[in-house]
């Protein structure tokens, strides 16, 4: 390994920490926004920063560090989820941010999909698990706009 190679992936790791610290703050942010449309969007906006920077973790060597931002992901689009449900809304009447939250969930999966194949065959299964739930985060987001709130 030359000096230059050394000072450009010490970089990467350095790079990546920042941007994990950041995004732990940014999901902090999004649990204090108090309206809860705009906490979703927020923790939505955290989840595909954290997808970022679990590839760029995954680029540097850090599998630690991928499988805490992609836990970091899981736990953006959950929160996401709730505040949308908390709302009390019905997704067939009041459709904006349902249908942010179900297309931004459909990109993730996506975006997931192809993080799972640049990947070494070993490290896919650390996906797996945070995808099936992202998948069905969009699947119940869906059925509500397709739906509307079930009745009581």
């Amino acid at each position: 390994m030359t000096a230059m190679s050394a000072t450009m992936a010490c970089g990467a790791v350095l790079a990546a920490l920042l941007t994990a610290g950041s995004a732990a703050a940014a999901l902090d942010q999004a649990r204090a926004e108090p309206n809860l449309e705009k906490r979703a969007k927020l923790a939505l906006d955290n989840a595909d920063a954290a997808l970022k920077a679990a590839r760029e973790a995954y680029r540097a060597g850090n599998m630690a560090e991928t499988n805490a931002r992609l836990g970091e992901l899981g736990d953006s689009v959950d929160l996401a989820f709730m505040s949308l449900s908390d709302t009390g809304k019905n997704p067939r009447k009041s459709p904006k941010y349902f249908k942010h939250a179900e297309m931004e969930t459909r990109e993730l999966t996506r975006k997931l999909d192809d993080f799972q194949h640049e990947m070494s065959y070993t490290d896919r299964p650390s996906i797996d698990k945070v995808k099936a739930r992202i998948q069905q985060v969009h699947d119940d987001l869906l059925t509500g706009l397709m739906e509307g709130k079930k009745k009581k």
